[in-house]
């Protein structure tokens, strides 16, 4: 069986005529007639039912066909993208924890290429699917943390899946709350000064193990939690109900806005480690593409600059 073959049978399923499929075909209607028997002969089944009438499926050519059209549709795809006349955008995808510093240089990252050659994406998520976006390759990097606290569970999972984790940075956790917030102007926060206000945390699904949780000292028990699935409602919930997150302190005022602030959290006996590693998983013995290698950078670059 070739690909030709696969090319001569779903034109004449397409058009119902041996004779108009020969003619787009640009093929004699006996040599096409012949390569459709030698296909049928080899697969032992009966693809086409000829008559007066034309040719039309039978049930096994049915469900035949269906399976030629994927077949061809990956060639086709595959020569689009790397044949000698191929244009497919390339692609390139980065899948992230909530991070304003991500998407900023993520931005900055596209501003330096023609978007009509690239293909770009991002993707705010949840931290399992970050893992399994650069797992299946749907992303070629993803940023996330390691902590005292989660650092096993998540090396593993790495382990497991022949990913490797880069660090970018090591900083201190940080309450980050409404400007207007009564705690906002506090040198520092302890976590019993918290105790009267909801943490907002990022939703990670049913069945997601608490080592995914993007918020640092899950071991924690917080008196009072709401959960989100974006950055936008977490920024409204800290005005509405004067809520506040624990994160890195690393923020970007150009996407989040002005009224907001990081204030520098206070650890205890009561408390694990406020440090956190972020950085940026890929598969092992990766070659970074361009633009990866790229994003990087701008990473780097602006981690550099709010240090």
């Amino acid at each position: 069986m070739t690909l030709q073959q696969l090319h001569y049978a779903i034109t004449i399923s397409e058009t119902g005529s041996l004779n108009k499929a020969a003619e787009i075909l640009y093929v004699a209607q006996p040599s096409l007639t012949g390569s459709m028997k030698e296909l049928e002969k080899e697969l032992g089944i009966t693809i086409f039912h000829r008559s007066g009438r034309g040719v039309s499926l039978t049930n096994d050519g049915v469900e035949f066909i269906i399976y030629a059209r994927q077949i061809y549709h990956q060639y086709e795809s595959l020569m689009s993208k790397y044949g000698k006349e191929g244009k497919r955008k390339k692609k390139f995808g980065v899948s992230a924890q909530h991070y304003s510093f991500a998407v900023k240089s993520f931005v900055e990252m596209v501003k330096q290429f023609n978007t009509e050659e690239y293909e770009f994406a991002i993707r705010e998520t949840k931290t399992k699917e970050v893992i399994d976006d650069v797992i299946t390759s749907k992303s070629e990097i993803g940023i996330l943390y390691l902590s005292d606290f989660n650092r096993k569970a998540i090396e593993k999972l790495l382990r497991t899946n022949n990913l490797e984790f880069h660090k970018l940075i090591e900083c201190d956790a940080y309450v980050y709350l409404w400007k207007g917030h009564p705690l906002a102007k506090n040198k520092s926060i302890s976590f019993q000064e918290l105790s009267d206000y909801p943490c907002l945390s990022f939703e990670q699904g049913a069945e997601s193990s608490f080592y995914f949780a993007e918020e640092i000292l899950t071991t924690s028990e917080y008196p009072r939690t709401v959960k989100v699935t974006d950055r936008a409602t977490m920024l409204n919930l800290m005005i509405g109900l004067k809520g506040y997150t624990l994160c890195s302190g690393i923020i970007c005022e150009e996407l989040n806005g002005s009224d907001y602030t990081a204030v520098p959290f206070e650890t205890g006996e009561d408390t694990s480690s406020g440090k956190m590693e972020i950085g940026y998983i890929v598969k092992k013995n990766i070659v970074l593409s361009s633009m990866g290698e790229l994003y990087v950078k701008e990473i780097k670059k602006y981690l550099n600059q709010s240090e």
